[in-house]
C-alpha cells in the first residue's frame, strides 16, 4: 500500500482525501466518529487529487450528480455489497436500511446495513447520507447528523415555482 492524503476545505468542513495509487480509498470529515481501519494516511501532498477535488467543488456548487472517480472500496464483501447499493441512490433520494436489505436479498439485515453503512470510507462520494431511518428520519451520520443535514438539503429539488412564466 502506497497511501497518500491531501486535506481540503469544503462548506461542511475539511475533508480528509486518502488515495492509493491512483484510487480514491478514504473521504473523512473531521471529528469523523468511526476511526479509519487504515492507521496510516501516508505523506500529506496535493499531487494526485485534482480530479477528486474538481467534482468535489462541483458537487457542493450544484453542478455535479454523480461522481466519476477510480474508488477503492475497502472492507468485507458485505459491506462492499452495501456501498454498491448506496452509490446507486440518486442525487436527491433517501432509502431506508430496510429498503437497502430488502434489495441485497436479505430483508432482516437492515440493522447490519446500518452498520455497513456507518463504516463507509468514502463519505459523500458513496452516499452514504442519503440512507434514513424507518420513519424518514435523520439516523446517525459518521460526519454528524448537522453535515447529513447540510448534504441532503443540497441535493434537494428546486421549489416548485408555479406561477413562473418560462
Amino acid at each position: 500500500m502506497a497511501f497518500r492524503h491531501t486535506v481540503v476545505a469544503s462548506p461542511v468542513g475539511d475533508l480528509t482525501l486518502v488515495a492509493d495509487g491512483s484510487a480514491l480509498v478514504a473521504v473523512y470529515f473531521d471529528g469523523h466518529s468511526r476511526t479509519p481501519r487504515f492507521p496510516d494516511f501516508g505523506p500529506r501532498t496535493d499531487d494526485g487529487f485534482a480530479a477528486v477535488t474538481q467534482q468535489l467543488d462541483e458537487y457542493f456548487a450544484g453542478q455535479r450528480r454523480t461522481f466519476d472517480l477510480e474508488l477503492d472500496l475497502r472492507g468485507s464483501e458485505f459491506e462492499r455489497r452495501v456501498w454498491q447499493l448506496l452509490t446507486r441512490i440518486p442525487y436527491g433520494e433517501t432509502r431506508t436500511y430496510r429498503d437497502l436489505a430488502v434489495e441485497l436479498g436479505e430483508p432482516g439485515a437492515a440493522q447490519a446495513v446500518g452498520n455497513a453503512n456507518g463504516w463507509n470510507p468514502l463519505s459523500i462520494v458513496v452516499p452514504c447520507h442519503r440512507v434514513v431511518g424507518s420513519s424518514g428520519g435523520l439516523t446517525g451520520y459518521a460526519g454528524g447528523v448537522d453535515r447529513k443535514r447540510f448534504l441532503l438539503h443540497l441535493e434537494e429539488p428546486p421549489a416548485n415555482d408555479a406561477g413562473r412564466l418560462f
